[in-house]
């Protein structure tokens, strides 16, 4: 099966070739990929490389936390992602983003002003969660609004923080 992830605006082609086996962009890899205690927290190894990740369903695709990074990934099928490209489809730059807790945890800084102008990559929410510092950045650029967190604020998953705008 054949998939387009999309990663910061870049395109991975993932080819899952059996269990054991994926290739990204033609580059075959031995992984081995389990989930922790039943919890949105997952174990990666790849080719002797061990990664750990939080990954949680956003409303527009997918949310991994990795390395203290948030990234959002957009997993689409590969003759689907070909065809919405042929009709013109893609994802909006404007409109509202509204920014999600991709875990519970604590805020620790909220480190944006209501009406703030930021650029895309900006540290909007430092949250903190198994004991590490999560920067949660804008996928675009805009302007924050409606800021619903403040620093020593326990958050629970997929709870509403901020729009961008």
């Amino acid at each position: 099966m054949k998939y387009v992830a999309t990663v910061e605006g870049k395109d991975f082609l993932v080819d899952i070739i059996d269990e054991k086996h994926v290739s990204v962009n033609g580059k075959t890899y031995e992984i081995d990929f389990v989930t922790v205690s039943g919890q949105p927290v997952y174990s990666l190894i790849a080719d002797g490389m061990s990664h750990e990740s939080y990954i949680a369903r956003g409303d527009d695709g997918w949310q991994v936390l990795l390395r203290g990074r948030l990234y959002p990934v957009v997993v689409e099928d590969e003759r689907e992602k070909r065809l919405r490209a042929a009709a013109g489809g893609g994802i909006a730059e404007g409109g509202e983003f509204n920014l999600k807790a991709p875990m519970p945890g604590l805020v620790v800084a909220v480190p944006v002003e209501d009406g703030q102008e930021i650029k895309k990559g900006q540290v909007l929410i430092i949250l903190e969660s198994m004991k590490m510092q999560n920067e949660l950045k804008s996928p675009r650029d805009g302007k924050v609004s409606r800021i619903k967190v403040k620093a020593g604020e326990s958050v629970e998953q997929k709870q509403a923080l901020l729009s961008v705008v």
